[in-house]
């Protein structure tokens, strides 16, 4: 089972993303941390909480962490996310309290109080958590087993001509988590691109037939909007739960070895990720970048946890129902 650290932006991706999480056997997600990105920090947060409480996620720290980047102004995605974060469907509120500590050192104390080589980090927003961790305690960097990232692009931007969101909101995070030492898989893009919820794909979520799979319905509905008002897509491509499914089984996507570097300075392309791919990697290359996914198995592993995750709150209200009756 892979340990993870899920740390988000929700977010319509992100939600997704979320209940893959919890959804499928093969994770064990140990927290879920928030950062300001597709909107601002407390709006992803209570986002966040209301999407554990859709998938009836107990038992798992949620934790806020930085609302801001390290040094820019913060810059959020109404466009595609509207004033929420999370247009579309309704939001229950949380049932579940965040948890006291600051994100930042919930990731380090969560890192460290594992076995070396145990513990994923899945950030699916801006990096400024990851990068305030590394230099918070540095020793995470040799026990994290690997960073596996949605953000950036070898060939694509969407943010700017060159540049993913996640990336150019702070770059000089990405920086910091980029050149850390650790094993990046970058999960651009390239890939999420191919990650798109077609009109099928969205009859085999409808098909599960369970308030979250509605909930999910609901979130594409409206994500599905803006992504064809604003960049033109027939489809949204959704990012996030394609790191998610790179924890869960590498086979479904093809990453390869390459070095990537991020321009924090140029006029024109900061936020870029530069990856160098002029030969084999040298041997000390510890980044890598996610090209190809296999479609079929990635929307069989969202929808597989769907289906495990149920019905939650219906659940609930029978279990009482039978107490209140006996």
């Amino acid at each position: 089972m892979e340990k993870i650290i899920l740390d988000c932006d929700p977010g319509h991706d992100d939600a997704i993303a979320l209940m893959l999480a919890h959804g499928n056997p093969e994770i064990e997600l140990l927290a879920v941390t928030t950062v300001a990105g597709n909107q601002t920090l407390d709006k992803v947060t209570r986002n966040a909480l209301s999407v554990a409480r859709v998938a009836g996620i107990a038992g798992v720290p949620f934790a806020a962490g930085a609302d801001r980047p390290l040094v820019r102004p913060i810059e959020v995605a109404p466009s595609i996310h509207g004033e929420s974060g999370l247009d579309g469907p309704v939001l229950p509120e949380p049932l579940i309290e965040l948890d006291g500590r600051h994100a930042v050192d919930l990731i380090v104390e969560t890192v460290m109080a594992h076995e070396p080589g145990t513990v994923t980090l899945v950030p699916t927003g801006a990096l400024t958590n990851i990068a305030l961790a590394v230099r918070h305690e540095p020793r995470i960097v040799e026990r994290v087993k690997q960073v596996v990232l949605m953000g950036g692009g070898v060939h694509v931007g969407n943010w700017s001509p060159v540049a993913e969101f996640n990336i150019v909101i702070d770059p000089e995070a990405a920086d910091i988590v980029f050149s850390a030492g650790w094993k990046v898989v970058m999960v651009g893009l390239d890939l999420t691109h191919q990650a798109l919820a077609t009109p099928e794909v969205r009859e085999r979520i409808a098909g599960v037939g369970t308030a979250p799979a509605r909930f999910v319905g609901e979130l594409l509905d409206f994500f599905g909007h803006t992504y064809s008002e604003a960049q033109g897509f027939d489809s949204p491509p959704v990012h996030d739960p394609c790191a998610v499914a790179y924890v869960i089984d590498p086979t479904v996507v093809r990453a390869e070895r390459m070095p990537i570097a991020i321009e924090t300075q140029g006029r024109l392309t900061t936020g870029m990720t530069v990856a160098d791919r002029r030969g084999p990697a040298p041997d000390d290359c510890t980044t890598w970048a996610a090209l190809e996914l296999d479609r079929d198995r990635f929307w069989g592993l969202v929808v597989d946890a769907l289906e495990r995750i149920g019905d939650p709150e219906a659940a609930t209200a029978a279990t009482a129902a039978n107490g209140a009756v006996a």
